[in-house]
């Protein structure tokens, strides 16, 4: 799986270069889209769309907060979905490996950041000499570099670990992989309860009652319950 891997490296870049350097932060990061992206890169568009909805759902309560972030949503999606077309896994056993490949991810992240910040004091040195050229070629350089190496770990995942992890888990016994795939349908609830957490109220909380009732009792799609 070399060529997906490099496929997927090289997406990642160019999506990360283009998310908060080139259009600012326009969200492109988000599983709702890179999933996608991943499902066309890899010739199945439609596990890539199912992929994207099912990890937002996980995730949209998860925001990096300066520094902070539990759980990589970004690297997460690109290998989940990746192993899911790859594989031809259920897409709930992927799900549910999401949060540990992102806590994963979003580990190697932190242990690279002290790394960029340490160069920081180089770069002050050459503003402080004069050395603007100079600098501007370093920023970006250590810009590249920076997006370029979670770009390697993705590569390096798909192409050496999906096989691997498709293994392990056909060894896993029946019971294990039911209780992976309950476990994914109830991390997307807890992604919809610390977004809900964040934004409720007793204003909001009519409506979110009122769409449950809606799609449950009445099975009104999302547009109709959007335009009421």
């Amino acid at each position: 799986m070399i060529i997906e891997g490099l496929k997927l490296g090289l997406l990642y870049t160019v999506v990360m270069w283009l998310d908060g350097r080139v259009l600012s932060w326009s969200c492109l990061m988000r599983p709702i889209v890179m999933a996608p992206l991943v499902g066309l890169v890899l010739g199945d568009f439609q596990t890539g769309i199912l992929m994207g909805a099912a990890l937002e759902s996980i995730y949209m309560g998860i925001s990096s907060i300066g520094g902070a972030t539990p759980a990589d949503p970004h690297t997460a999606a690109i290998i989940t979905t990746a192993f899911a077309i790859l594989t031809n896994a259920e897409i709930e056993t992927a799900l549910a490996l999401s949060i540990p490949i992102g806590t994963v991810m979003a580990s190697f992240n932190s242990m690279c950041a002290p790394i960029w910040a340490g160069l920081a004091p180089v770069l002050t040195k050459m503003i402080s000499n004069g050395k603007v050229k100079k600098f501007v070629t370093s920023a970006h350089v250590l810009t590249i570099v920076s997006i370029m190496v979670p770009g390697l770990a993705c590569f390096a995942a798909v192409a050496f670990g999906v096989e691997g992890l498709e293994t392990f888990l056909a060894m896993m016994p029946e019971w294990v992989m039911v209780g992976l795939s309950a476990s994914s349908s109830m991390m997307m609830a807890v992604g919809f309860a610390i977004l809900t957490s964040m934004i409720w109220s007793k204003e909001a909380g009519y409506f979110f009652f009122l769409g449950y009732v809606l799609v449950k009792y009445l099975n009104m799609d999302i547009l109709a319950i959007a335009i009421i």
